[in-house]
């Protein structure tokens, strides 16, 4: 006897349980990550609906959406009904919302905090697998002149140039630097190499008037400021 096939699309669902139509009858924001996801697949495998394989694809990743914007094409793929064109409809979806996150924080122009540094510089960097350098340059208001990558390297490590930083401060007119970079590892706690690279930007800041304001490092999901710590 021939096994009967299912289909488990959206459009054959019951309608309570048809997320597309629960967005538009009751808001986006009731719907879970699970449903969201669903709504963008469109359709399961034989044995999953949509939500039931978007559950299945969100707990590999801990239920954290960060994590799915991370995983790469092919690694969608390996789950069973997911194809090309579903793994690229959830990795173009989660990299807007990215950018989107960007473009909002994009409208810090004052840092008054540690966290706002973190806010500003988190889409630049708190996802990255790799380690980066960046300096925020301020004026005397504390208002952002210029940020730049300083230095970009493998996940142990990256090369800071001193001088560099100090010659384009000079050239922006900024009086305060944060630095800043990732660790992709998780760890929040400062390396040796970090305290190091922090004390002889200081220094060489001192001679030029240039004050090292924080030290901030970041990780996925939180970040650690040397000035909040008082270690600056």
């Amino acid at each position: 006897m021939q096994e009967k096939v299912v289909s488990f699309s959206i459009k054959n669902w019951a309608d309570d349980d048809k997320p597309r139509e629960k967005l538009v009858q009751k808001g986006r924001s009731v719907l879970s990550d699970a449903e969201l996801v669903a709504i963008l697949i469109g359709s399961g495998n034989r044995k999953e609906s949509a939500v039931e394989l978007s559950k299945r694809i969100l707990a590999s990743v801990n239920h954290n959406l960060n994590e799915l914007g991370k995983l790469s094409i092919a690694q969608l793929m390996q789950f069973k009904g997911i194809g090309e064109a579903k793994a690229v409809s959830i990795a173009a979806a989660l990299e807007v919302g990215r950018r989107r996150r960007g473009e909002d924080v994009g409208k810090i122009s004052k840092i008054s905090s540690s966290k706002d540094g973190f806010e500003l510089l988190y889409p630049l960097m708190g996802e990255l697998e790799h380690e980066e350098f960046w300096i925020v340059y301020l004026n005397n208001s504390n208002k952002v002149i210029h940020k730049s990558q300083l230095s970009k390297g493998g996940i142990t490590g990256t090369l800071v140039d001193v001088r560099l930083v100090m010659k384009q401060a000079l050239e922006l007119g900024a009086v305060g630097i944060i630095l800043a970079h990732n660790h992709p590892s998780g760890a929040m706690k400062p390396s040796a190499a970090d305290k190091h690279i922090t004390r002889k930007l200081q220094k060489a800041g001192e001679a030029l008037d240039i004050k090292v304001l924080d030290h901030l490092i970041l990780t996925q999901h939180n970040y650690m400021s040397f000035a909040d710590k008082g270690i600056l």
